[in-house]
């Protein structure tokens, strides 16, 4: 008969347990000297004073015009049976109307542009959407976007083919930086979502140095749950304006406090489209307006606040955000087939505005060949289906 030696046994796994715990306790020491180091590296990199003015890179036109065959193509891609969809912000949740007022105590230094007359009420459009290209089920992570236009704006306007607009646009969405740094990152990254392998959107090779870990985390925090209604989201403009002599970036926010107590009714998030029945809930079935403020966030060159650089966020610390117009979305019935349709073909760009708040740094430019050219290229389509005005 044989026996077994089991003595030995507890003493192996007891060794055993030691190593793997003094492994563990090596990886995790690891892991904090690389985030430690990395937040070194990140904090001495967005550190120290920037250009108050704008610094167009070489070459960057001609990356410009990729960038337009790329999102043409992205058209192409997500067109329906009878229509053109937008290459960005493809389903809205409704456009509204509202009233822009500039407050009548608005402090000097920020009466620049639209907001130069205190008291003074603009009439706006309001177009409320989901981020993605194409449409798709609310309850989605996605980014969610406010494009305000407001009408009858004197003054010459920025692009010279579009004089008798009269318009002051300001487009946002639901995240204060953006996913790509420049126009360069953005074509790498629109190439690679386009050819359908998001994987090489932010690891375009197996070089470590081409890898953009941050940029990936602020996109994946650009795609949100969604909120209750469009009404209860803070919105962004990303990118920086002018503001009189300033530099500034844009952010719209709910203020409750300036109007009628409401809770938004919690929407089925089943069902596909609960953000447009929430807006629907509130403005048509109870007649209840929603209330932002308009804010800007003014650039100071002495702290890291970047024109160029669109996914560094402009700290509040650094300069806050102040308030210059409060928005009024009054009771109103919305969501019918005319009132869709015109939401389907206005057109919003940063670049339809006055030199007051012309757009600066390289994503804005790249807007307005990209807005211009896949808007005429969409509308000229849509024109052959009756669907264009």
């Amino acid at each position: 008969m044989m026996f077994t030696d089991t003595t030995r046994r507890p003493g192996f796994f007891c060794r055993l347990a030691r190593a793997l715990l003094k492994l563990a306790l090596w990886l995790l020491a690891i892991a904090a000297l690389a985030f430690a180091a990395g937040y070194g590296y990140y904090a001495w990199k967005f550190s120290g004073p920037v250009a108050a003015e704008e610094q167009v890179p070489p070459g960057e036109a001609a990356m410009t015009q990729d960038i337009i065959q790329t999102a043409i193509r992205i058209v192409d891609q997500h067109r329906e049976p009878t229509r053109y969809l937008r290459d960005a912000h493809a389903k809205a949740h409704g456009c509204v109307t509202a009233q822009v007022s500039v407050p009548q105590n608005l402090a000097p230094d920020l009466r620049q542009g639209v907001f130069a007359e205190p008291g003074k009420t603009w009439q706006a459009w309001i177009r409320l959407s989901n981020g993605n290209a194409y449409p798709q089920f609310d309850q989605l992570q996605d980014a969610r976007g406010m494009a305000i236009k407001l009408l009858d704006v004197p003054g010459k306007q920025l692009m010279a083919d579009q004089a008798e607009r009269h318009e002051q646009d300001f487009v946002m969405f639901n995240h204060p930086n953006f996913f790509v740094s420049d126009v360069a990152e953005y074509r790498q990254n629109i190439g690679a979502q386009a050819d359908g392998k998001q994987a090489l959107a932010f690891f375009p090779s197996l070089d470590p140095r081409s890898w953009q870990l941050r940029h990936l985390l602020i996109a994946k925090a650009t795609l949100a749950n969604a909120p209750l209604s469009p009404t209860l989201a803070t919105y962004y403009s990303v990118s920086p304006y002018k503001f009189g002599s300033a530099n500034v970036k844009f952010r719209v926010v709910p203020d409750p406090a300036s109007c009628p107590a409401y809770t938004v009714a919690k929407q089925n998030e089943d069902l596909p489209n609960f953000l447009r029945t929430a807006l629907h809930q509130q403005l048509t079935t109870d007649q209840q307006p929603a209330c932002f403020m308009l804010q800007v966030q003014r650039q100071d060159p002495s702290k890291y606040m970047p024109i160029e650089d669109t996914s560094v966020q402009w700290k509040e610390s650094d300069a806050p955000f102040q308030t210059v117009a409060a928005i009024r979305v009054g009771p109103q019935d919305f969501d019918t087939p005319a009132q869709n349709l015109m939401c389907d073909n206005l057109s919003f760009n940063p670049w339809h505005g006055i030199e007051a708040h012309r757009p600066i740094g390289g994503i804005n430019r790249l807007r307005k060949a990209v807005y211009e050219a896949v808007s005429e290229y969409r509308h000229a389509r849509n024109a052959g289906f009756g669907t264009a005005p």
